[in-house]
């Protein structure tokens, strides 16, 4: 079996166990009908708590309250009863909005941008400046195996490939937290082995997380604690060795022996009063088998017109990059104090040096038509141009609502 996944590594090099980052007693959700009757109790008076640099696995069927769970710890539905906190704090605060990445079940994602946009766009909104933003970009791009296919709508990928470039927005502010539901649904094997490596490798770092996924395989992998859900209640919680381990039999692994050694360790065991169950060969799991002969055409160069595997993962995943970089404050942590955030420019440009309007509609005319644009007059000794884009940044000015920024800023 692949290192990396060998339940061996869970604990290595982790960093130890803090406060909670997430703490519920007596959580409850009902939903209700028009005239308040109770319709359903989705989640019903559960305690439980996720450890700082751990990896927490929430598990049960459809309708255990899994997804609603989530959506309280999000702040995106409020409790009925019981206590939830968050960072120590309510969900519902903003403060900590920034500190938490989340993969939701379905990946929505906006169809006519493509890859670097839309990793661009969720950047923009937790006020990353422009240098971070093109490096993380490139480097989450090739982590999730999308470089290759970073221009194309997103509106033409695959569930697969979409889920990949979830999983990179999850990650683009650095999370503290970071919430995944169903991470590996629609993603091949290759997809799969590395997400679950990537989740590995955040925990050894010690990033918190929070798993929920039906794929019973992946949370055995990955998971140091889970609790299982049925009907809104716990049925079952505790670390994952202790739940999994099996009391009732012992493993003898040995090179493969010959029929007489058996019969005669049986005879052995039948002196003891004990029996052989049953003598077989070990098996390789299916997935080491799969990413067996995925490597071997690999490095055989064989032609694919699908995603690639991914490359290492993002350098900036696995240092501190705030202090490397002197990262500002977040457009979140701006609205939380009440203030308007810089609009990553790092010179304020002189105030007789009005915006024009309509610069933006001919970015991409002057793009195409690099050999006839006009020359730009030279920047004073107080001004400092833009960083170029390597894309059109019309669409997501819109969505942030920087085109009416501007206008107020040029009258």
């Amino acid at each position: 079996m692949n290192e990396s996944i060998e339940g061996s590594t869970r604990d290595a090099a982790r960093p130890a166990v803090g406060e909670p980052i997430v703490e519920a007693v007596g959580l409850t959700k009902i939903f209700s009908d028009f005239w308040k009757r109770a319709k359903a109790r989705a989640v019903d008076g559960i305690d439980f708590e996720i450890n700082r640099h751990e990896i927490f696995g929430l598990l049960g069927p459809n309708g255990s309250g899994k997804s609603t769970t989530i959506k309280m710890i999000l702040g995106l539905l409020h409790k009925s009863s019981g206590r939830l906190s968050v960072f120590g704090r309510d969900p519902s605060d903003v403060a900590i909005k920034s500190k938490i990445g989340y993969l939701p079940e379905e990946s929505y994602l906006y169809r006519f941008l493509d890859a670097r946009e839309t990793l661009d766009y969720y950047a923009r909104i937790f006020g990353l400046d422009h240098r971070t933003r093109k490096r993380r970009i490139d480097e989450l791009l090739d982590m999730v195996g999308l470089a290759q296919v970073k221009r194309r709508a997103v509106g033409e990928y695959s569930k697969g490939m979409s889920r990949r470039l979830g999983l990179a927005q999850a990650l683009i502010n650095d999370p503290e937290l970071l919430i995944l539901d169903e991470p590996t649904s629609g993603l091949d094997p290759i997809g799969t082995r590395q997400v679950k490596d990537l989740l590995l490798e955040l925990g050894r770092r010690g990033t918190t997380i929070l798993l929920s996924s039906h794929l019973l395989g992946d949370v055995e992998d990955v998971c140091d604690r889970m609790v299982i859900l049925y009907g809104g209640k716990i049925r079952g919680e505790g670390r994952t060795g202790e739940l999994l381990a099996d009391s009732q039999h012992t493993v003898i692994r040995t090179p493969t022996l010959d029929a007489d050694t058996v019969d005669e360790i049986e005879g052995v065991l039948q002196r003891r009063g004990v029996s052989i169950d049953s003598v077989q060969r070990p098996r390789q799991r299916l997935e080491d088998l799969f990413m067996g002969i995925v490597e071997q055409a690999q490095q055989e160069a064989a032609d694919t017109s699908g995603a690639l595997q991914g490359g290492d993962t993002a350098a900036f995943l696995t240092r501190d990059e705030a202090v490397e970089t002197g990262e500002g404050e977040s457009l979140l942590d701006a609205l939380q104090t009440d203030r308007t955030p810089d609009r990553v420019r790092s010179v304020e440009k002189p105030a007789d040096s009005a915006h024009d309007p309509s610069e933006k509609s001919t970015e991409v005319l002057d793009e195409l038509l690099q050999d006839q644009a006009p020359e730009k007059p030279e920047a004073t000794a107080t001004e400092v141009p833009d960083a170029p884009e390597d894309h059109d940044n019309s669409i997501i000015d819109g969505l942030l609502g920087d085109e009416d920024d501007d206008r107020s800023d040029s009258r």
